[in-house]
């Protein structure tokens, strides 16, 4: 009776270091989008979920860059850039853009630690929130309009702010209580995730470098910002809350697009 009582029988079996690798994809798009990607996921593809962002971002890019193409002939940029924020916002349910703005109401009212879990977890946004949407969502829209010619900058912008959300579940602890995060499993990223991650990044920039989308100055230069912006984030997350959130990842996400966006129409589309 003793012995029966101290089998293993109860204990998971451990995962596989790969296990579940391809399916990370359908995690990926359940947990950063609203498309299609099936209900039941097993704990091998949930693990490797982050190792997929980039590939999430070059989906949600290229379904952003094809539409506005397909409406710069027949509506101003300016107008087709608005329709097509609207697109991407039902493709992905707002939910970098809710994070931004809960992020700014957090990081901007909270006078300490306690205060900003307060306010990530009220649904309502306050003024540094609003402002913050309005702000972020005025400047793609100006970017937007003004690369309609450069289609490319439109996808790499998607994979590299993708891929920092990576970077930053590897670099910092992510302290979202455990009563209101969506995915444990899919946040423990390592080193191995980070590195599929990189893979699918490089392999994008080498296929832009090939086709002549991007020049080398243009791979530096949104490179350079996307690592500039993502490190400043994690190093404030870090210092104000001790680590990092889904909010913060989504408003990390937001800016090092923009930021990357903006580098790339800074160097007229090269």
């Amino acid at each position: 009776m003793a012995a029966a009582m101290t089998e293993p029988a109860s204990t998971p079996a451990p995962i596989a270091p790969l296990d579940g690798m391809a399916g990370g994809l359908r995690a990926a798009l359940m947990l950063l989008t609203r498309l299609p990607a099936g209900t039941h996921l097993s704990p091998g593809a949930l693990r490797w979920g982050s190792g997929w962002f980039p590939v999430v971002g070059a989906i949600v890019g290229g379904i952003t860059a094809a539409l506005l193409t397909l409406l710069a002939g027949p509506l101003p940029p300016a107008m087709a850039a608005f329709v097509v924020i609207i697109v991407s916002l039902l493709v992905t349910g707002a939910l970098h853009e809710d994070g931004l703005a809960d992020t700014a109401d957090a990081l901007g009212g909270a006078r300490d630690r306690d205060s900003i879990f307060v306010i990530l977890k009220d649904s309502r946004h306050g003024t540094y929130g609003v402002a913050a949407l309005v702000t972020a969502l005025g400047l793609r829209a100006a970017a937007l309009a003004t690369t309609v010619d450069f289609p490319a900058a439109i996808v790499i912008a998607a994979i590299v702010s993708r891929t920092t959300l990576t970077a930053l579940l590897v670099a910092l602890p992510y302290v979202t209580p455990d009563d209101v995060a969506r995915s444990r499993t899919v946040v423990h990223a390592r080193v191995p995730q980070l590195i599929l991650a990189l893979a699918f990044t490089a392999a994008a920039f080498a296929l832009a470098l090939a086709r002549g989308w991007l020049t080398p100055l243009g791979t530096g230069v949104v490179v350079g910002a996307g690592v500039l912006v993502a490190t400043v984030a994690g190093w404030r997350f870090s210092a104000r809350a001790g680590g990092i959130t889904g909010d913060f990842l989504g408003a990390t996400q937001q800016v090092v697009e923009l930021a990357s966006l903006c580098a790339l129409v800074a160097l007229g589309g090269r």
